[in-house]
């Protein structure tokens, strides 16, 4: 057992990392959707992000003994952090604004704090919590910069959101208690197998009839980003980051979704940020540092 420094750790430098992906993902994957279903481009990400997963982890030999009850309780996490938060998720994000979801995701780390503080899981320092309000208010910032809307209009959406909200913060609190002292990749792997089958079945009607060589190269470049980078490198990392670091300053990191987003849009998509999001972004990045006191960790 060992304890990162008070200055910036190699999981905090790996969770910065997972946010910047996820951040660029966003877009890649708009990209990527606006040539076929959602349903399908989760499905067939997750697959290969799963083969991709259990080839490195038998390459790499990071197939150790887990016990059969740990097995169980790692492909159960999956259905609720892959299966049921991509389905709300995606299904959201067809009923209300890119916006409103991204508004809504930012308010991640307090729900998993305060989750964690209910269950007793954790008990978050004063400087985490007020790392997670100016990471919160900063996220309001950059996204709200170009005004938000909740109305009749969006609010199934907007619902949908809350209820993928709702099951990743479930994720990130309960998978920690599961996967210590296990390997991350390994982890990855078992969640990912566990999440996989629920979105092939929702695609498995498209899929059918589809014609692969007729995909749009940007579903192609979309897949390959989406599984390589944002599933295999990125879910690594995060699950590291997560054993190490606790839930409550993992979910922190979330904040800086939006940040990196709004470049990937300025630069994939064309959408041109304002200045007030440069404010956001400060807060943001002044709420991850606050935030950093000595943890228990445990080494991946």
């Amino acid at each position: 057992m060992s304890r990162p420094g008070r200055g910036f750790s190699r999981y905090d430098l790996g969770l910065v990392t997972v946010w910047l992906i996820w951040g660029a993902n966003y877009s890649v994957a708009k990209m990527a959707v606006a040539q076929v279903s959602p349903a399908v481009f989760a499905g067939l990400r997750f697959l290969l992000s799963t083969v991709l997963l259990w080839i490195i982890v038998w390459a790499a030999r990071l197939h150790g003994p887990i016990p059969r009850r740990t097995v169980f309780a790692l492909l159960a996490w999956g259905v609720v952090g892959h299966t049921l938060n991509q389905l709300s998720l995606l299904s959201g994000l067809r009923l209300t604004t890119a916006t409103n979801s991204a508004l809504i995701f930012g308010s991640l780390p307090v729900v998993v704090a305060l989750l964690s503080y209910l269950l007793g899981h954790e008990r978050p320092s004063p400087r985490v919590w007020l790392g997670i309000v100016l990471g919160t208010v900063g996220v309001i910032t950059v996204v709200g910069a170009k005004g938000f809307h909740f109305g009749d209009a969006t609010w199934k959406g907007d619902a949908l959101s809350v209820l993928a909200l709702l099951f990743w913060a479930i994720f990130t609190v309960g998978l920690r208690r599961s996967a210590m002292g296990l390997n991350s990749a390994q982890v990855a792997a078992l969640t990912h197998l566990g999440g996989t089958p629920g979105l092939l079945l929702l695609a498995a009607p498209e899929l059918a009839t589809m014609r692969f060589s007729a995909l749009h190269p940007a579903v192609w470049v979309g897949l390959l980003f989406s599984s390589i980078f944002a599933s295999v490198v990125a879910q690594t990392l995060w699950t590291s980051g997560l054993k190490a670091l606790g839930g409550s300053r993992t979910a922190l990191y979330n904040c800086l979704t939006p940040l990196f987003a709004v470049v990937a849009a300025w630069a994939l998509l064309g959408e041109r940020p304002v200045a007030l999001q440069g404010l956001g972004a400060g807060l943001v990045v002044i709420g991850v540092f606050v935030s950093r006191p000595p943890a228990e960790v445990l080494d991946s």
